[in-house]
């Protein structure tokens, strides 16, 4: 691993030390989100450009460095802007940080990677490069796959980055709506139980698995074909 490299994990660690350190996921809370809300509203009311930048600058950092608060960072986007430009900008921030995360898990270590394991990951590149995107977009919309591992272990692969970054765009689409919209009505919310009801998971469970259904018919249409 180069000088490069090496400066760039340290400092990426010492970001998420620091995060820690100083507790600022104390900010990152239903109830904190609750007290300030209309001290929020406020601010954006006053300063709008510099509140949606900062916005969207803390929910890429976050999304980047794999922080937790992504949800709460969603309500907010629907308490202070509504549910619609609200999802714009979180969609937005959420793709460009794990973009990011993408982008730097490729460049630090999928070499290192491929070195070890590269003939046990060939298959998998192979399907990735061929139907990545229907893929990506089940693994975006069923919410059983942490957000930010998926960013982390598509760096690793050989997924076309505007692959990843449409599937992204496109994939978080549903789920972030439904927690902008929850954030619009935040009174009513008193745990994020309240926001990923079964029925919700349910239905993007649903919607991935219609995903996955041009990656299916084109294997069963390879086996079909002659040897």
């Amino acid at each position: 691993m180069n000088l490069k490299k090496i400066l760039l994990l340290l400092t990426a660690v010492c970001i998420v030390g620091l995060f820690f350190y100083l507790d600022l996921g104390r900010f990152l809370t239903l109830d904190s989100l609750k007290t300030n809300r209309q001290s929020l509203a406020d601010y954006y009311a006053a300063h709008e450009v510099a509140t949606v930048a900062g916005f969207m600058l803390i929910y890429i950092l976050q999304t980047a460095l794999s922080l937790p608060g992504a949800a709460i960072l969603s309500l907010a986007a629907g308490a202070i802007f509504g549910s619609i430009l609200g999802t714009v900008y979180a969609v937005i921030a959420a793709t460009i940080g794990a973009t990011l995360a993408f982008l730097v898990t490729r460049y630090l270590l999928r070499d290192m990677v491929l070195q070890k394991f590269g003939s046990k990951l060939e298959r998998l590149n192979r399907e990735l490069e061929q139907r990545g995107l229907n893929y990506l977009l089940f693994l975006r919309l069923v919410p059983l796959f942490p957000f930010f591992l998926i960013n982390l272990a598509a760096g690793l692969t050989r997924l076309p980055l505007r692959v990843f970054v449409l599937g992204t765009l496109v994939g978080i689409i549903p789920g972030g709506f439904v927690f902008v919209n929850a954030g619009a009505s935040l009174a009513v919310i008193n745990s994020l139980r309240d926001v990923a009801s079964p029925r919700v998971l349910g239905s993007f469970a649903l919607l991935g698995l219609f995903a996955l259904i041009p990656a299916i018919y084109g294997k069963l249409k390879q086996r079909k074909k002659p040897a």
